[in-house]
């Protein structure tokens, strides 16, 4: 399954929010980091990543996303992951990262 990505910008929240939709794995990794990066350039804020429909994610989309955080960090900004399915939650929960991003 491939991956579709809907961004934009929440000026009074001053964030972008992304709609994740299908898989972040080995293959669609490199276009999440690439989308994400570019929008930071563009505008510097959190982010709020929206997982209602977003059904797999593996160890490379993992990465990707404490690689941006750390970036993020430098201007004390955050990622937040909103409604994750059950198996996303788990696998942050397990993971140790619901630690570290903010689960909405």
């Amino acid at each position: 399954m491939a991956l579709d990505i809907k961004k934009s910008f929440i000026d009074d929240k001053n964030l972008w929010n992304f709609e994740l939709i299908g898989e972040v794995d080995i293959y669609t990794s490199p276009e999440l980091k690439e989308i994400i990066s570019n929008s930071l350039k563009e505008k510097e804020s959190n982010i709020r990543l929206d997982c209602e429909r977003l059904e797999y994610i593996d160890s490379t989309g993992l990465g990707v996303l404490i690689g941006i955080l750390k970036t993020l960090k430098r201007s004390e900004r955050d990622i937040i992951i909103a409604n994750p399915k059950s198996n996303i939650s788990k696998l942050l929960k397990i993971t140790g990262l619901d630690k570290i991003f903010i689960m909405e």
